[in-house]
């Protein structure tokens, strides 16, 4: 029998085993990251294979930006491209974007919660795959299109399977630390505004030097290189959760519906849908709008690109900031200060006469827009269980879409029956009333609980 060891000896020996677990533990700022929602469900630590989320989040980032861009490069050009396609009046061009705009949105809020379940089950890495490349492909089939319902039933099939931002900040929420989700869903949306403010930009450049068919060309190469980069450097370590019995899975399920359509749910939905509404409704009539304020301009697609690169460039530097702002002073406060300044500032807009005054006040509405959509997913983000996160943003994603639905809709109608600045104040009574809602019923997304408590510590985020 071997003699007891000095005190000392075992003493330093504790001390060098615990030295040796905290070496062997990540670090949770850097590598938290693995998917939470299933590995919680079997019992498994968030630490035992980790991923560095600042790497997926970086990115994620670029690639979002390199789709957004592909997407918006046919903003400024779309009713003059229907022009070619043989739409000769201002009317019928108007009309046409926005049928072609609603399109995809109508098919995406059908499809939208579908593949937010799916991602809960399959992983929410193969959806954003499934996203760029699909948009890939009907992108560039845009450019061969010979008639204008081509493109309509080119947008159907990209509403049925796209979504790339959807499909990013599911990834992202579930693999960021609570502390920092304000600014990673913030920066997220920071990639979505600046692809729409270089997207246009840069769309309308194109158009004017290249032409519209070779412009989409590009938009589809964009789309692809944003593809490779999720493919070869995004990684997620997907666990799904266990299966529920047929009766847990009705319970889980009417649960999950009453959730969703909950108080705070249910306004942030409206949130989604109507800042969508409000950004889409004049999407179809601005370059035309623009064309009308500047009738000796020689370049109307770069001008026009350049009214919208604006709002997307103070959208995406407001993102970022409000989104750090609200991680500490609370997203609630940016959400209601926020939907009252975007609905104040669009008034003014159908009085202009000239496209710098144009371009002050979208720059101005952009810094007010670009903290709704961040402060509403955190909000989403803190109040959600990681594992129901994919088919809450399906649902968000659903709502927004709808709004991208009725806007394209309801500004093309508006504007060819009383003119495009009717279609400006009649945006600017639904933001206001978004504003209304929103300071009415934003208690209650202060008071509403995580559904998981894991949530409350930051475990399994």
């Amino acid at each position: 029998m071997a003699p007891p060891k000095p005190v000392t000896a075992r003493l330093a020996a504790r001390s060098h085993r615990r030295r040796d677990r905290r070496a062997r533990q990540p670090d949770e700022g850097d590598n938290l990251g693995a998917d939470t929602a299933g590995s919680a469900a079997r019992g498994e630590s968030s630490e035992a294979h980790p991923i560095a989320w600042r790497r997926n989040l970086y990115a994620i980032l670029i690639a979002q930006t390199l789709a957004i861009v592909g997407f918006s490069l046919r903003v400024p050009f779309l009713p003059f491209y229907l022009k070619d396609l043989g739409v000769s009046s201002v009317d019928g061009q108007a009309l046409w974007s926005g049928v072609i705009n609603a399109g995809g949105a109508g098919v995406m809020a059908i499809t939208a919660p579908i593949w937010g379940i799916v991602a809960d089950r399959r992983g929410r890495r193969p959806m954003l795959l499934r996203a760029m490349f699909a948009a890939t492909c009907t992108v560039g089939l845009m450019g061969l299109a010979t008639q204008p319902w081509h493109l309509l039933a080119l947008r159907f099939v990209e509403g049925a399977l796209t979504g790339t931002v959807t499909a990013s900040t599911a990834l992202v929420a579930a693999s960021t630390p609570k502390p920092r989700l304000g600014f990673a869903l913030g920066m997220v949306q920071t990639a979505v505004f600046a692809g729409a403010s270089l997207g246009p930009f840069f769309g309308g450049v194109l158009a004017d030097r290249i032409g519209y068919r070779a412009t989409f060309a590009v938009a589809a190469l964009m789309l692809a290189s944003a593809g490779l980069i999720v493919l070869f450097v995004v990684r997620e370590r997907f666990v799904p959760a266990t299966r529920r019995p047929p009766v847990g899975r009705r319970a889980a399920w009417r649960g999950a519906v009453a959730f969703v359509f909950g108080g705070a749910m249910l306004t942030m939905a409206m949130t989604m849908l109507v800042v969508r509404f409000a950004s889409s409704a004049i999407q179809p009539i601005l370059p035309l709008f623009v064309e009308q304020l500047a009738p000796d301009t020689r370049d109307p697609s770069s001008l026009a690109g350049l009214v919208l690169g604006v709002l997307g460039l103070t959208s995406a530097l407001s993102a970022v900031v409000l989104g750090r702002l609200g991680d500490r002073t609370g997203h609630r406060r940016i959400l209601i200060v926020c939907a009252l300044a975007s609905g104040l500032l669009y008034l003014p807009m159908a009085a202009t006469q000239h496209p710098w005054q144009l371009i002050v006040l979208l720059g101005l509405f952009g810094v007010a827009a670009g903290g709704l959509i961040p402060a509403a997913n955190a909000l989403v983000a803190n109040v959600t269980s990681p594992a129901q996160r994919g088919v809450v943003y399906g649902t968000m994603a659903a709502a927004a879409s709808l709004g991208g639905f009725f806007g394209p809709l309801t500004g093309a109608a508006v504007a060819a029956t009383l003119g495009f600045r009717a279609t400006f104040v009649a945006t600017a009574f639904v933001l206001l009333g978004l504003a209304a809602m929103v300071t009415r019923r934003g208690a209650l997304v202060q008071s509403e609980q995580p559904t998981d408590p894991r949530l409350e510590t930051g475990e399994g985020s």
